[in-house]
């Protein structure tokens, strides 16, 4: 196994010598720098920066490490999050009917290329149940309508709670959440074709289909409490043409949806991403 590393992920104000104070900070205590990347957004006249190191010949211990980088922080007014690579999170999928991004998730996380656990799986629809009781992960069956929303919505949260959930996953959750919900649990990554707000609501490829468009795409992002506009985490598109039929613009959207979500967890789970306002900086 690679020696344990820890990761800050910070924003703040940009002013001179931020790159030196948090370098330094590693450096004084014996670490190893072995990824730093950073970047300033003029508009918001923000720095961004992600820095790893090993450590291994650290001299803090692990829950030293964040109340001795917070004396450094809070002067700086420094939004900022340590992570260690050796903890392992663990992930919920919420699904509806659709099984293509689950399965795709699933077959990543068998390959171990999505490095966490999946112990849960909610639907608002008993469909997919075999294939949770194929992997043996606790599936939970959750109907959703109007008069029942709140309970509901109550009864996830347990859930999440009970199974020490650190991210959902909305692989084709066909639902919206709550602000309440939102509020509740902000770790929430939603997977969607790329049409809105041209193309909103039920049948979109049907639609862009009977407008001829040309390119077609798929969008992850972070939820918040405004529908499809939270913070974008990873976005791509394929090219179509007046010989593709309605099949091979869904077919191509599964296709499209499948490789976003899974880059955009994974993106998250590696601590590549930050988030400010509704924007996001991806580290590479």
């Amino acid at each position: 196994m690679k020696s344990p590393t820890a990761t800050l992920l910070v924003f703040c104000p940009d002013r001179r010598g931020l790159v030196a104070k948090i370098a330094n900070f590693i450096y004084s205590n014996g670490g190893n720098i072995i990824h730093a990347d950073q970047h300033t957004d003029a508009s918001a006249q923000l720095f961004l920066t992600r820095i790893e190191w090993e450590l291994k010949d650290f001299n803090l211990p692990r829950d030293v490490i964040g109340p001795a980088f917070s004396a450094i922080a809070k002067p700086l007014e420094a939004n900022w999050q340590l992570h260690f690579s050796d903890t392992i999170p663990r992930i919920a999928i919420w699904v509806t009917k659709q099984d293509h991004c689950l399965l795709d998730l699933l077959w990543r996380w068998q390959a171990q290329e999505i490095p966490a656990e999946i112990p849960l799986i909610i639907s608002n629809h008993p469909d997919l149940k075999p294939i949770a009781d194929q992997l043996a992960i606790a599936f939970h069956h959750i109907p959703m309508t109007p008069d029942t929303k709140n309970a509901q919505e109550a009864q996830q949260l347990e859930l999440l709670r009970q199974h020490k959930i650190d991210l959902v996953v909305l692989a084709k959750y066909m639902q919206i959440l709550s602000p309440q919900f939102v509020s509740s649990f902000p770790s929430i990554i939603n997977i969607h074709h790329s049409f809105l707000p041209a193309f909103p609501g039920a049948n979109p490829y049907q639609r862009a289909y009977d407008r001829g468009v040309k390119i077609i795409g798929a969008t992850a992002h972070y939820v918040t409490a405004d529908l499809d506009e939270g913070p974008i985490i990873e976005q791509d598109v394929v090219r179509v043409s007046h010989r593709d039929t309605v099949a091979d613009l869904v077919r191509k959207g599964k296709d499209l949806e499948r490789l976003v979500l899974s880059r955009a967890v994974r993106l998250h789970l590696q601590h590549r991403v930050l988030a400010y306002g509704n924007r996001t900086v991806v580290f590479a």
